[in-house]
């Protein structure tokens, strides 16, 4: 398989949970991971119902007045929850680039219902933990949006189970190093670009992921998500109908001595 292709991996025969299945996913998976760090995943069990009503509500909420928005703005750029509106983040930056501000709105929320403990609440990681701030419409938008991350936990739970098996891991390895997880649930709204971007200026810039893994869904749209090979060359990745892409981040790389890769990634114009 050339470095330049994101694979397609069915994780359905994993989930089944037949030695032989698991096997066999495991080694597509590792392969991806050590040679683009991207894949795209089916067989998920994830309802397609769930998202289509996760993205009916994102658009009803990036469809609002900027002043009701607003009203949900997160409190700081060290706080990853809440409202972040266009022209508010650059994430070139993370790479010590300077570059004009992504032409993205976002809506983020984290978990909810952590112990009240001294790292939830208390330490460094406590940031991670604030407060979600939930806007008065659209209507249904928090139900929806934490059934959403608890359905993207368990996706996130399966993958880390296949990953470790990919690495010749027991099943359950990262259970105990992920428990108690930082993640974020990002809905992005790419808008109508009315005027020609400065110099420079992307949806989102070249960046790499911090964590384990990134779970993405994209949709098949004009510009779009595009992945750095190892040749240098940035390449289309594809919208497929139910899947979902995955990535590898920084801290997974950092876990497999590099043996896995954080790819650099951007969404262009």
């Amino acid at each position: 398989m050339k470095a330049s292709v994101v694979p397609l991996i069915d994780i359905a025969p994993f989930l089944a949970a037949t030695e032989a299945g698991k096997r066999a996913v495991a080694r597509e998976v590792g392969r991806a991971c050590e040679e683009i760090g991207f894949l795209t995943v089916v067989g998920h069990d994830v309802p397609g119902e769930l998202v289509e009503a996760m993205y009916g509500r994102g658009r009803a909420f990036f469809d609002l007045p900027l002043a009701e928005k607003l009203q949900v703005r997160r409190p700081s750029k060290s706080v990853s929850r809440g409202y972040i509106p266009i022209g508010d983040e650059s994430l070139s930056y993370s790479l010590g680039q300077e570059a004009p501000p992504d032409v993205k709105e976002v809506f983020a929320i984290g978990r909810e219902g952590v112990p009240e403990d001294d790292y939830h609440r208390r330490g460094p990681a406590a940031l991670h933990f604030a407060p979600n701030l939930w806007p008065a419409r659209p209507i249904g938008l928090c139900e929806t949006a934490l059934a959403y991350f608890r359905t993207m936990e368990r996706l996130a739970s399966d993958l880390m189970r296949i990953f470790a098996v990919a690495l010749a891991l027991p099943e359950g390895f990262f259970a105990d190093k992920t428990d108690r997880h930082t993640s974020t649930i990002r809905l992005i709204n790419y808008p109508d670009q009315e005027r020609e971007p400065v110099a420079g200026q992307l949806r989102s810039g070249a960046h790499s992921d911090y964590g384990s893994l990134t779970i993405l869904k994209i949709e098949d749209a004009p510009g779009g998500l595009q992945v750095r090979a190892r040749d240098g060359q940035w390449v289309d990745v594809a919208a497929v109908p139910g899947a979902f892409i995955v990535n590898i981040g920084d801290l997974m790389m950092h876990w497999t001595n590099d043996r896995w890769i954080s790819t650099l990634h951007r969404v262009v114009n």
